[in-house]
């Protein structure tokens, strides 16, 4: 996982196709993995190029680019949980009349709702020319200060407050005084930006699609901090792991 993850530097068009396209290859924006261009790919009797084989593992692993935003947090969409539910209804090809009886509202509130949502597209159009004029006149995007860059938060945090706005000096500093040269922890921060900040760095020993055992996430914690519990519990917590209800299996989260 990385710091400044490559969704937040995509452009619309790759958000929406799910991947951006490199000299070498092809690298989904949700989970990162790379799909390297000139090679053939087999899924079972059938053979694929990089690029196909790339829209072939949004579409499976993330359920398509439009599946994946909708399950993000509603912190970094903005999409309340109804609108998220009118969306996934529509996308699906479902009529006003048929959505409005499997929300069990009135027909009327699903016109409701679209016009809202119209609302708010012409509105995040405008924000981002706003935006992207604000940076051309300036000559530098908004979250660089003089000295300083803030940095983007995980994309599967729990919440989005105060505790995220942590710049990259911040960041450094932190991981300086915090973990030793093996990446091990000296101590445990109390204060919850550096929490944030140390339990981005230890997840980075985890690897991304595979599931853990209890044992085998606590066998990686133990080597970096004693109180490997309150360490697990945390990467739950800050959404940089989850886990099954039965807690048996334990994953990155993407």
């Amino acid at each position: 996982m990385k710091g400044n993850e490559i969704l937040w530097e995509s452009s619309i068009d790759e958000i929406k196709k799910g991947y951006i396209e490199r000299a070498e290859e092809f690298t989904c924006i949700f989970c990162n993995s790379s799909f390297e261009k000139g090679r053939i790919f087999k899924r079972e009797e059938d053979f694929y190029d990089a690029k196909k084989i790339t829209e072939i593992h949004i579409k499976e692993v993330h359920n398509s680019s439009l599946g994946y935003l909708l399950n993000m947090n509603s912190d970094f969409t903005g999409i309340s949980e109804i609108h998220r539910e009118l969306i996934k209804l529509m996308a699906q090809g479902f009529s006003d009349k048929e959505i409005a009886t499997k929300l069990g509202i009135a027909q009327s509130t699903i016109r409701n709702h679209r016009f809202k949502l119209r609302e708010k597209e012409k509105q995040a159009r405008l924000f981002l020319a706003v935006m992207e004029l604000l940076s051309d006149t300036a000559s530098k995007e908004i979250n660089v200060l003089d000295k300083e860059v803030i940095t983007d938060p995980h994309k599967t945090a729990t919440t989005l407050d105060d505790r995220y706005n942590i710049t990259d000096k911040e960041r450094e500093v932190t991981i300086k005084a915090y973990m030793d040269e093996t990446n091990a922890l000296k101590s445990y921060p109390a204060k919850e930006k550096k929490k944030i900040i140390v339990l981005g760095e230890i997840v980075k020993n985890f690897s991304t699609g595979r599931t853990y055992t209890e044992k085998e996430i606590n066998r990686v914690l133990k080597r970096i901090f004693e109180d490997y519990a309150t360490i697990r519990r945390a990467l739950i917590e800050y959404g940089f792991i989850d886990r099954s209800n039965d807690c048996t299996k334990y994953w990155v989260k993407e």
